[in-house]
């Protein structure tokens, strides 16, 4: 296909394809330790270098010294690629006459923001009724705390009522400030909000001095969104379980034996159970998607620094975003719409245009690597390829075979990269659970040389993802979200009292989502299947990702959109909700 006209970008890469053999990577062979001798040897590992020296070398990070392909490559440090904002396009697109109808009368359907909206004008309820509703689950200070109440780490009631009375009095005047007024949502725990600590899931206390709320949840809250508090993340954002002993764990809302993925793992429960229409969560390396993935719900990783967080901190500057994690395609296109507003205050942020709905025809091209895609577990894959099936012969897609070069290796020089980077920000791990004693100390062992090695293949997958691009506008490449359907609790109790060191399972539960966090391009997963668990009851949520072009969020949404049919309407036994959920306007309508 020839190459076409491209949007004004700055910092595109330059498009050069990179063909490298495929080459399936050997097992991993990383130590599993968990109970009592994770928690008593991770302070040895921690105090002693050479052990460290020996899991970085076993965990493969020194192999990218010997690869061939990086020697005449130069090193790329920021992923940051941004459309060019025209002076036109300033136009806020978050109003409620901008909602697409959500599907009514289908199998599993969740609450979405409209239905909130509907319930608060027609006079049916006001947003005081839901945060009562909503207060006596989530709450932890009580004395008999709920079976939801651990995905939430922090709730300030009082906070919570004072905006629910504004919004309730909103309604009541007609002054209401759109779909969002009333809404309840709740943020992770990486995030700054005035009036609550930030703790990052851990013991510790990060609080920004100046008690300020970040960037993107102010501007949920300008549009009257309800913020219901802080939400379980596993420690310091560290691992794809949501296993967090500080706080206790939150279980999977399908089936209790599973985790519900993390880091940003009581965002994906709180949504997942319906508690919320949907969450703020924060993706390093999967931490958005994998939990939408396992919990059966919709997660978009945006592009990179299109949402500020200001003044928060990015945990991991080069490989982390902020991003809605949401119940409905039209929540989350809603809550993306707001967070995504442009921050003049932030340098990266504020070069962005406004998000605003894709106009006119759509190119429908899918985009497969196929042995990539073909190391799924076969429950899974069967899952994705029915969803695909769907979007060509139903909705008009077509879909092509593309490569990329050193998928692999690519994977280990985003995990070498983020890991170096929260080594980096948190050198002293007193205090800190076991699992993260380990990683940070071994990801302190990261000689400059890998460093750089890793920065040299994030250069050249940029670029070879660039060429892509360019030779087939509009693709969206499209994977498995995980490899495996979920991440079973196999330890059990002894698992979640001292954590668990399971850096082969990390890695495989890894292995797509790497790539839109190293190469900084938007991701969206949506669920397309169920399938059975290797213990208890509740199948397990299977997820579908594209992924498309850097600041494509847009259109990544009209596809987003289209695997939202086949689960309503294509899926044999459509959508299912989960045996814990809550129709939380059904318990608001039973207090009256």
């Amino acid at each position: 296909m020839a190459e076409s006209s491209t949007p004004r970008f700055y910092n595109y890469p330059t498009a050069k394809a990179t063909e490298v053999p495929y080459k399936e990577p050997p097992p991993a062979s990383n130590p599993v330790v968990r109970g009592l001798a994770l928690h008593y040897g991770a302070s040895v590992i921690s105090s002693v270098g050479a052990i460290q020296s020996f899991l970085y070398n076993n965990a493969g990070f020194s192999k990218l010294r010997k690869l061939t392909e990086l020697e005449d490559v130069a090193c790329r440090y920021d992923p940051a690629v941004v459309p060019i904002a025209e002076p036109s396009s300033t136009q806020q697109y978050t109003q409620t006459g901008s909602l697409r109808a959500p599907a009514q009368d289908v199998s599993g359907r969740f609450h979405s923001v409209q239905d909130f909206h509907d319930a608060y004008n027609s006079g049916r309820l006001t947003p005081g009724d839901v945060v009562e509703a909503l207060l006596p689950l989530i709450r932890r200070d009580v004395e008999k705390p709920s079976e939801h109440s651990i995905a939430f780490l922090d709730t300030k009631v009082e906070l919570v009522r004072q905006a629910a009375e504004a919004s309730t009095r909103r309604y009541k005047e007609g002054a209401s400030l759109g779909c969002l007024d009333g809404v309840p949502v709740a943020v992770k725990d990486e995030v700054d909000l005035n009036g609550y600590k930030k703790c990052l899931g851990s013991r510790k206390d990060f609080t920004n001095k100046l008690d300020e709320t970040s960037w993107c949840v102010t501007k949920w809250e300008e549009q009257g969104a309800i913020v219901l508090g802080k939400l379980n993340m596993h420690e310091l954002g560290l691992d794809t379980t949501n296993n967090n002993p500080n706080y206790g764990t939150p279980r999977n809302p399908f089936n209790e034996h599973y985790y519900t993925g993390g880091s940003s793992g009581g965002s994906g429960y709180a949504v997942g159970a319906g508690l919320i229409p949907f969450a703020l969560g924060a993706d390093g390396g999967g931490s958005i998607r994998i939990p939408s993935n396992y919990c059966g719900i919709f997660g978009l990783k945006t592009s990179h620094g299109r949402i500020s967080g200001r003044p928060t901190p990015s945990l991991a500057g080069t490989t982390g975003v902020l991003g809605p994690m949401a119940a409905n395609m039209v929540d989350l296109e809603m809550a993306y719409r707001v967070m995504a507003t442009p921050d003049p205050d932030d340098p990266t942020s504020a070069l962005f245009a406004p998000p605003r709905p894709h106009n006119g025809d759509r190119t429908k091209l899918l985009g497969v690597y196929k042995p990539w895609f073909d190391r799924a577990d076969p429950p899974v894959r069967d899952a994705c390829e029915k969803a695909l099936d769907y979007l060509i012969t139903k909705l008009g897609y077509s879909i092509i075979d593309i490569t990329i070069p050193l998928v692999h290796e690519g994977q280990i020089a985003h995990a070498l990269t983020i890991l170096s980077e929260i080594a980096s920000s948190f050198p002293d791990v007193t205090g800190l659970t076991a699992p993260n004693k380990v990683l940070i100390s071994v990801g302190s062992k990261c000689p400059s040389i890998d460093f750089l090695q890793a920065q040299k293949l994030r250069n050249l997958l940029m670029e070879h993802l660039a060429y892509l691009f360019k030779m087939h506008p509009g693709l969206v490449i499209v994977t498995p979200t995980t490899p495996g359907a979920g991440w079973h609790i196999q330890g059990g109790q002894g698992d979640l009292k001292y954590g668990v060191s399971d850096a082969n399972m990390s890695v495989r539960s890894m292995e797509y989502v790497w790539m839109a966090n190293f190469c900084g391009v938007p991701a969206l997963t949506c669920p397309v299947g169920y399938v059975d668990p290797v213990e208890g009851e509740g199948k397990i949520p299977v997820g579908l990702m594209g992924m498309g072009e850097w600041g494509s969020e847009d259109a990544l949404i009209e596809w987003g959109y289209d695997g939202e049919a086949w689960l309503n309407e294509g899926l044999p036994g459509g959508r299912k909700r989960p045996a814990s959920w809550v129709d939380v306007l059904d318990v608001a309508r039973g207090r009256e």
